[in-house]
């Protein structure tokens, strides 16, 4: 987003409208271009832009480069000193060059829900944080995006609003199996089933039968099932207002044994199956024992469950599904992600208005709002227990740009999207809510000391500021020959 450190803004295109064409993200990666190519007068073509940072974190590590762009792609990696021309030129010195985030668990609620969020805020936010390429769940919007034409319907409402690439995944619903293939051809990730009350009722749960009929149907077409992991008959009502109340109310053996549960059915039917928001450290065995069986299943957790613990908890803007635990529970799931049971770390920014956020933990809206904090905030906690700034960008960016497709995002290499962070990974800065890009000032971070600031950011190449028109891309799955 637009600050000191940006490089100056390019005029914006006109707004998009609809479906992008070109190359498709998940496409095969193009060969480079030779560095420089010889013009009809003999002098080289230039770049685009020369991103310079003694602190390039591409493929193979961390180091001094000079990364070249052109025509919205990566098209060489030189030393940092090279002299090569390039119409555009920034040197961020000691400020780190990052890939652009891909966060594949964000809630945008348009249409329908839009005072929740929307396109407009939510892609804001994510270039704000560093996260250039989103992917939507398909509830809390309006319709729910369980059939093609809902579809159609939440990628018109995105259309020439988003200030970063989104995608969007599909939901497994009740009665729906006939609209799974369909949805898939029609290029979302894959499709998002809850094993528990999902909290709004056009989107039911999905029964022992219901869940393996959808998980059988995927299968067919190698798709994706991607599941909210609590099991129902240990959840409970809160006995009272209080978090530890709540906390009590949603055991860690809830998300264990629906997790078992997803596997014994990926197991059964080769499923590509991923367990959404892990907060139990309970599920790490199972998980582990599964992919060492060859079962065809991962897992992510969020930042909230990495850097805030119960005691910590203070408000209903803390308050989500599963909940946030113990500090024991926390430190667990830090070696589950480092032992790579737990792939990735997205954001599951689920917001919604402060006069649902109510001082009731058995009634308040249950979503944390931290798109725009991820990066900051998993990296503060990071580098306290000795993880480096390349361990952190394959967590939030090329592990969740595999797991939905995308080989041309999450990475900085030669033929990949130009998408791109300065980082100032030193830099504190105090959270203001208010602040914040999204629409609504609640976060559990308020006023919290992170460490970590996003100086500049990039899409394909060019800068993302306000306000500027957004030229951000509606992705799609391409579809299997």
């Amino acid at each position: 987003m637009s600050n000191p450190a940006s490089p100056p803004p390019v005029p914006a295109p006109a707004s998009m409208e609809g479906w992008t064409g070109g190359r498709a993200p998940s496409d095969p990666v193009p060969a480079p271009e030779p560095v420089a190519v010889m013009g009809r007068e003999g002098g080289a073509v230039p770049f685009d832009l020369v991103v310079r940072s003694r602190r390039v974190f591409a493929e193979g590590g961390e180091r001094a480069l000079a990364v070249g762009v052109r025509d919205g792609a990566i098209a060489a990696l030189l030393p940092y000193d090279d002299p090569v021309p390039a119409r555009e030129r920034v040197d961020l010195g000691e400020v780190c060059l990052l890939p652009g985030l891909v966060d594949t668990h964000v809630h945008v609620n348009e249409p329908g829900r839009t005072e929740w969020e929307g396109f407009a805020t939510a892609t804001r936010a994510a270039a704000a944080g560093g996260v250039t390429t989103i992917v939507d769940m398909p509830l809390n919007s309006l319709p729910p995006t369980v059939g093609v034409d809902a579809l159609a319907v939440k990628r018109a409402a995105a259309a020439g609003k988003c200030a970063v690439d989104v995608g969007f995944w599909g939901g497994a619903v009740p009665g729906n199996v006939p609209a799974l293939r369909p949805l898939h051809e029609a290029g979302v990730f894959g499709f998002k089933c809850f094993l528990s009350p999902s909290g709004v009722e056009e989107f039911p749960l999905l029964e022992e039968d219901g869940f393996r009929a959808a998980m059988r149907e995927i299968a067919s077409f190698d798709g994706l099932m991607v599941v909210h992991a609590e099991d129902p008959e240990l959840l409970t009502e809160p006995t009272g207002p209080t978090y530890r109340q709540f906390l009590d109310s949603r055991p860690g053996e809830s998300e264990r044994r629906a997790v078992e549960r997803v596997i014994a059915v990926a197991r059964e039917f080769g499923t590509r199956a991923h367990v959404l928001h892990v907060s139990s450290a309970s599920c790490l065995e199972p998980l582990e024992a599964a992919r060492r069986d060859g079962v065809r299943i991962t897992a992510e957790t969020c930042p909230h469950y990495l850097t805030i613990t119960a005691a910590q908890v203070s408000g209903p803007e803390f308050k989500c599904c599963p909940p946030i635990r113990d500090p024991g529970n926390r430190d667990e799931l830090w070696q589950g992600l480092a032992a790579g049971v737990l792939s990735c770390v997205v954001s599951d920014h689920s917001p919604s208005t402060p006069d649902l956020k109510v001082p009731d933990f058995a009634a308040a809206w249950g979503g944390v709002s931290s798109l725009q904090l991820g990066l900051p905030a998993v990296w503060t906690e990071a580098r306290s227990r000795g993880h480096g700034l390349a361990r952190v960008t394959e967590w939030m960016a090329a592990r969740p740009a595999a797991l939905a497709g995308l080989p041309a995002k999450g990475r900085i290499a030669v033929g990949a999207d130009a998408d791109l962070v300065a980082f100032d990974d030193t830099a504190p800065f105090t959270v203001d809510a208010g602040s914040l890009r999204h629409r609504n000032p609640i976060t559990p971070y308020h006023g919290r000391t992170l460490t970590g600031v996003v100086r500049a950011t990039w899409l394909r190449g060019r800068p993302v500021t306000d306000p500027a028109p957004p030229f951000g891309e509606l992705l799609a799955r391409p579809v299997n020959p």
